[in-house]
């Protein structure tokens, strides 16, 4: 496909996701079974346009003074992959499949910076004063870098392969060590149409060397700083991403437990433990199966369920879909999982918070509710750790009290994170 089919393509997804308000890998892998003559190229072509269009949809619309899927898509092209009005009409000249060009006025004559701040943050607007109360000037500045293309993050597995292995077996396709992860791979984002690889075919991955993750997630995981020998429980486990990491940190020494309620999003995790080489973890789906650990646990961390506001980047459909029923909901939940898991620490023993938000409604205000109800903790500077295992000259995340961190993209050019850490103290 030439230029202007793979455009015609993207905006057929577009108008789908909204006018069906679907999930944007959904309606990329049903456009592509129902065209199968596109190859992979071509795919993954369409895939960045429909991806960056999202990604900064409130921008593209306010500077071509049209919201269309037509005009994000051209507005993708002359903002985003570095086209001019001139080079863009020659590409399109002779191809039958180009959309017709919108009105292209509006994105020559009209400044980004005269228009309303959260569309210059390409974020919704309601979310704003959340972003103001927690980064206050900065505020912009990360709402922007929420609106760029992730890398490919990858994790060394330590219980088969250390990272300068794994880095010379994925040279070709441009890996280097990460600034902060100790294990961290990272793999550049790649501009325009071009595709990242596909590291899970790779010969080193199915050896379990590496498991795909982002450098944020990682960082967290190394911030529970377990000991060797330590009993470990990962609440609300998901996929295995953190349980893995937790497990190659403890040599596959000690015992990490993990759980899940929801077993679909439970199941990966025995493949990726197979793969991975370790033999510390057990998995848990029923809570009662856990009763026996009540307060007999080392450190317990709670992956709350949250909005994914710190995931934008990848998932920029659910930017514009979050509502503030949405928030309600994961803060009962999130209570709920906090004052679950408590129950498994023991005297003297550690309880890890993280999500994957930016919101304070479901990070620095959860744990003020947390140690009003539960005097019992106190919060240990995760600060200090960071400097203990990444080193004064790492990026430094933000913080609004000193003690619990937040990852972000333009702080750490990582996914967002929120970690506090707990200790209980009787």
């Amino acid at each position: 496909m030439r230029l202007g089919g793979r455009m015609a393509a993207a905006i057929e997804v577009l108008a789908d996701i909204e006018t069906r308000k679907r999930p944007v890998a959904d309606a990329l892998k049903d456009w592509g079974l129902a065209h199968r003559f596109a190859g992979s190229g071509d795919r993954a072509a369409i895939g960045n346009i429909v991806y960056d269009a999202l990604r900064m949809r409130l921008s593209h619309a306010w500077l071509m003074d049209d919201e269309s899927e037509t005009a994000l898509v051209y507005a993708v092209l002359l903002r985003q992959w570095g086209f001019t009005r001139t080079s863009l009409a020659a590409e399109l000249a002779d191809d039958k499949f180009a959309p017709p060009a919108p009105d292209l006025t509006g994105l020559s004559e009209r400044n980004l910076s005269d228009a309303p701040a959260h569309i210059q943050g390409d974020i919704p607007e309601w979310v704003v004063e959340s972003f103001q109360s927690y980064f206050g000037d900065a505020w912009l500045a990360e709402a922007q870098a929420m609106a760029g293309r992730p890398t490919l993050d990858l994790r060394a597995n330590t219980l088969k392969a250390n990272r300068d292995k794994v880095v010379k077996a994925l040279d070709r396709a441009g890996a280097q060590p990460t600034q902060i992860a100790r294990q961290g791979i990272r793999i550049p984002a790649g501009d325009g149409a071009s595709r990242l690889p596909n590291v899970t075919a790779e010969l080193s991955f199915q050896k379990g060397w590496f498991e795909v993750q982002d450098e944020g997630s990682q960082i967290v995981a190394d911030l529970v700083m377990p000991s060797e020998g330590q009993q470990v429980l990962d609440y609300c486990a998901g996929g295995g991403g953190k349980t893995l990491a937790l497990s190659a940190s403890l040599n596959n020494k000690g015992q990490v437990h993990a759980y899940d309620a929801d077993r679909k999003r439970l199941a990966p995790i025995i493949e990726r433990l197979r793969r991975a080489g370790t033999r510390n973890v057990q998995v848990h789906d029923d809570v009662q199966q856990m009763d026996a650990l009540k307060e007999k646990l080392d450190v317990v961390l709670v992956d709350a369920p949250c909005t994914g506001t710190g995931t934008w980047r990848r998932r920029p459909d659910t930017k514009w879909r979050l509502t503030q029923k949405n928030i309600e909901e994961r803060l009962g939940q999130q209570q709920d999982a906090l004052s679950s898991a408590a129950a498994y620490v023991k005297p003297g023993g550690t309880l890890a918070y993280v999500t994957c938000s930016v919101l304070p409604e479901e990070n620095d205000r959860q744990i003020e509710r947390f140690l009003a109800n539960n005097p019992s903790y106190e919060v240990q500077s995760a600060l200090d750790d960071w400097k203990t295992l990444f080193g004064k000259d790492a990026p430094k995340p933000h913080s609004a009290d000193g003690r619990s961190l937040t990852l972000t993209p333009a702080s750490t050019q990582t996914d967002g994170f929120f970690f506090c850490k707990l200790k209980r103290q009787s």
